[in-house]
């Protein structure tokens, strides 16, 4: 079972929002932290106490580019701001849900992910909101076999334009949420510390080829979930209570 936890949570000071986001899985351990002014990014920043490779850390001051644009309540309107690629696929994405919160005024927000391992390529992850059940799949290979509405979309061509036109905003947010979370969790059946180095395919800031070979591999920093839920950012709550 491959598990992701991502809780959001805002705080308000007279003009000014301060919002929060940190991310945890087998994979990956991210903070990002958003400051709003007049309905705008005027500071962003974050933190990688675990990450897979040793260059993904350079990738914070990329999210800089956020800078200025709208608290937009679409959690995909990062990717019109900045070229994706050149950026840290999980913070940039974690960035869009913090912003995206901050122009709802959501005071907290936690998804829980968990995709079971796969059979004969099938699986059938669930996500949970703020503890509530709130999507499931039944998914093979990579594509959703449903239940409706999501029924015969590809997780990984065109989902979020579908996700985008055809779900209101909370949904379209969840289902790439879900989406993401489905894509990852591949990752449980390689043997990631066995790679030298990123892989130099271009796809995000530390795959790019001027750069993959000497993001190396973090060996060791994958860790289990499955059966500890409750210790998925355990190490953020006072963090994110702003204490």
């Amino acid at each position: 079972m491959f598990r992701r936890r991502i809780i959001i949570s805002n705080r308000t000071d007279g003009s000014q929002t301060v919002t929060r986001a940190a991310l945890e899985d087998d994979f990956h351990h991210f903070r990002v932290e958003v400051t709003g002014i007049g309905g705008r990014v005027s500071k962003i920043g974050g933190e990688a106490p675990r990450k897979p490779y040793t260059l993904c850390s350079q990738a914070i001051g990329q999210l800089e580019a956020l800078i200025g644009m709208p608290l937009a309540g679409n959690s995909h309107e990062v990717t019109r701001i900045t070229d994706p690629t050149v950026q840290c696929t999980h913070l940039l994405e974690l960035a869009g849900l913090a912003i995206a919160a901050a122009s709802r005024g959501t005071p907290r927000r936690q998804y829980d992910v968990a995709v079971p391992a796969r059979v004969a390529d099938r699986t059938h992850p669930t996500l949970a909101r703020d503890g509530i059940p709130c999507l499931e799949w039944n998914v093979a290979g990579s594509v959703i076999e449903g239940p409706a509405p999501y029924a015969g979309v590809s997780l990984y061509h065109g989902m979020a334009r579908w996700a985008l036109s055809t779900l209101d905003a909370e949904q379209a947010e969840a289902a790439l949420v879900l989406r993401r979370g489905t894509g990852i969790s591949r990752g449980r059946g390689m043997n990631l510390d066995a790679q030298v180095h990123a892989q130099p395919a271009g796809n995000c800031f530390v795959q790019q080829p001027q750069r993959a070979p000497q993001a190396i591999r973090v060996v060791g920093s994958t860790l289990d979930f499955a059966a500890r839920p409750a210790d998925l950012c355990a190490d953020d709550l006072a963090w994110l209570a702003f204490a």
